[in-house]
């Protein structure tokens, strides 16, 4: 891509100014684990109680990106690694609006996850290892797709025969074999109220 001709476009409003209209600091909540881990369960109702306190909120997750604006990807290791690039630059965009953004993806690899943190500011970028066994993941199968995938019907499926990276120093853990939902909702609320973003 040829970037000679380009050049940033400074506005007058800055995020600060956004924040203060809104009432509170933004963030992205970059939610990670292994299909059926519970990533967009626990997002959803986060983003409700946030919305239920007062606070200016945006959830992206990764199978309703892929109907729009990633639909044009598969999952290669290069479409994965395109998916969260795309999904790190259109979060930093929700968070210069001042907007506390949550994004749900499996996000495999440690690299990709690492990437999208450098595009913020630092304490911005709060990672949430949605923590469950592969076997735990396997038994909620809530798309059916690991019963496709032991049928060989999918090929390329994340902690089977796609790696998923750990994180190895995640902001926040969430055990759903051992959490409700609620209490889940609840740490993460709590940390942003301790962290100072609401």
């Amino acid at each position: 891509m040829n970037q000679k001709n380009i050049t940033w476009h400074e506005g007058k409003v800055q995020k600060a100014d956004r924040q203060h209209l809104n009432g509170h600091k933004s963030a992205l909540l970059w939610f990670t684990g292994l299909s059926g881990s519970g990533k967009s369960t626990i997002s959803v109702e986060v983003e409700r109680k946030l919305h239920e306190l007062g606070h200016h909120t945006y959830r992206l997750d990764g199978d309703n990106i892929r109907h729009g604006l990633n639909g044009d990807l598969a999952f290669s290791e290069e479409d994965r690694t395109e998916n969260i690039r795309r999904i790190g630059e259109v979060s930093k965009l929700f968070v210069d609006a001042g907007i506390i953004t949550l994004a749900a993806f499996i996000s495999p690899y440690k690299k990709d996850r690492a990437f999208a943190r450098s595009l913020l500011p630092d304490g911005e970028f709060i990672e949430i290892y949605i923590q469950a066994s592969i076997e735990t993941c396997a038994s909620r199968d809530p798309k059916g797709l690991y019963k496709k995938v032991k049928k060989g019907e999918l090929k390329n499926f994340s902690g089977i025969d796609s790696p998923y990276e750990i994180p190895q120093s995640p902001e926040i853990v969430i055990d759903t074999e051992n959490q409700r939902i609620d209490e889940s909702v609840l740490q993460i609320v709590n940390y942003l109220k301790n962290k100072g973003f609401i």
